[in-house]
């Protein structure tokens, strides 16, 4: 499995320098007035990426610093989440502390859906 996945990211790889060595040429970036940037038009675009996934961390980094938050106060608050055992990353199903719910009473009269 391994195996495979190398020759997975050799072939990104591999894409990825055609696309740098086929996208060299130079583009001209304008931005405040008589003010411009020449630069590769790869480098432009690695520059947008990068700068797309900096904003978008960015974005998702409070809400996940809350959560985490979130979570470590209902387990110190509550008995029965602090006693739920918190998986390892490669373990499977982790049984549930509750206990199952009894079966509805059917009476005699009734079939099962109550009528």
């Amino acid at each position: 499995m391994q195996a495979i996945a190398w020759i997975l990211r050799l072939a990104i790889l591999i894409v990825l320098v055609w696309f740098a060595v086929r996208n060299g040429q130079e583009v001209e970036l304008r931005g405040l007035p008589d003010r411009s940037w020449k630069a590769p038009l790869i480098f432009v675009v690695l520059i947008a990426f990068v700068s797309g996934v900096v904003i978008g961390l960015t974005a998702w980094l409070p809400t996940y610093v809350r959560q985490r938050r979130e979570i470590a106060r209902l387990r110190k608050g509550s008995p029965v989440v602090a006693a739920i055992p918190v998986p390892a990353p490669d373990a499977g199903p982790v049984p549930s502390p509750l206990p199952a719910p009894a079966p509805a009473a059917v009476r005699d009269d009734q079939d099962a859906h109550g009528i």
